[in-house]
């Protein structure tokens, strides 16, 4: 049975403990502010470049693009974004689960991988995955050459025809207490993704009835016949590889994001937690206390007793 001072030694690492956990949520929650605001101007920015590449697509003649180019998908190239540390929950575990699951749907083609964070590097090469690229310490500082290069690297795969689909599986930040689990399509590019992207993206259907006149006017200015001082074609040819660096971009500020609101929600319930365990352990080491201590007095009334009556 423990003793008092097993329980005081307890005591004292839990709310060590507490300390650490406590101070983590307060740097995630600094952190996620500065996340947040990144991923709120990469998103106009990416819809903007979105909708300005649809029109381009609309009026260019140009077909030799090699990004457009549409082959069957028997070599998957999957873009896996997860964290570099833990204490996040499940959140690099939902990513790795949901890749694992889409590898299982793909039976009989070659799939391969390009790991951004070392959670997901090490999960991957657990799994035997064959890696076409990796990178580590992004998710903490998310910068824009960052993007450059990954999508180079997207971009000379999918040229030299080594793979036939680009994915990208991450966690797309929603709130600080909701982070949705997404499989994107990045290559190659059509019209029909970028029109089912360029209009109601992350709204809900419930969004989309109750929109605002400002919202209504901005889906009619989608259909703005734009007027180029460049010609389309060369404008399509410049659009194309910067959209995907814009996308790969955003991609890596909405994990960035998300991993921060899963680290401070994580380091939240573990604080509470903690507070729970000590108060349990402080009222079983007061019951054994005032035992010791009851136990005491009945030792002193029961000598007082017997030389009473001696």
């Amino acid at each position: 049975m423990p003793t008092l001072l097993d329980y005081r030694r307890r005591v004292r690492s839990v709310k060590n403990t507490q300390q650490i956990t406590r101070a983590m949520k307060f740097v995630s929650a600094a952190k996620l502010r500065r996340a947040q605001e990144g991923v709120f101007r990469a998103r106009p920015y990416a819809k903007e470049i979105r909708r300005v590449l649809q029109s381009a697509m609309q009026r260019t003649t140009e077909t030799d693009n090699p990004l457009l180019e549409s082959r069957p998908e028997e070599r998957i190239l999957v873009l896996v974004v997860t964290s570099d540390k833990g204490l996040a929950g499940p959140f690099s575990t939902n990513v790795l689960r949901r890749a694992f699951e889409y590898r299982r749907s793909l039976q009989g083609k070659d799939v391969q991988a390009i790991a951004v964070g070392r959670k997901g590097l090490e999960g991957l090469r657990r799994r035997k995955w064959k890696l076409a690229a990796e990178w580590v310490n992004v998710s903490m500082h998310v910068e824009f050459h960052h993007a450059e290069e990954i999508s180079k690297r997207i971009s000379d795969l999918y040229i030299s025809k080594e793979v036939d689909a680009v994915y990208a599986i991450y966690n797309e930040f929603k709130s600080v207490a909701v982070q949705k689990l997404r499989v994107e399509k990045l290559l190659p590019l059509n019209r029909e993704s970028l029109a089912g992207d360029s209009g109601a993206k992350g709204q809900s259907r419930r969004e989309r009835k109750t929109a605002s006149p400002q919202q209504d006017s901005d889906k009619l200015a989608e259909g703005v016949d734009y007027i180029y001082e460049e010609p389309p074609d060369e404008i399509f040819a410049k659009l194309v590889p910067r959209y995907l660096e814009t996308e790969v971009f955003r991609i890596l500020l909405e994990s960035a994001a998300a991993e921060h609101a899963a680290r401070m929600t994580a380091m939240d319930a573990a604080t509470t937690n903690a507070g729970e365990l000590i108060a349990s352990l402080t009222l079983d080491m007061n019951k054994i206390r005032q035992a010791s201590i009851t136990k005491e007095i009945i030792e002193i009334v029961s000598g007082a007793s017997f030389a009473a009556s001696s």
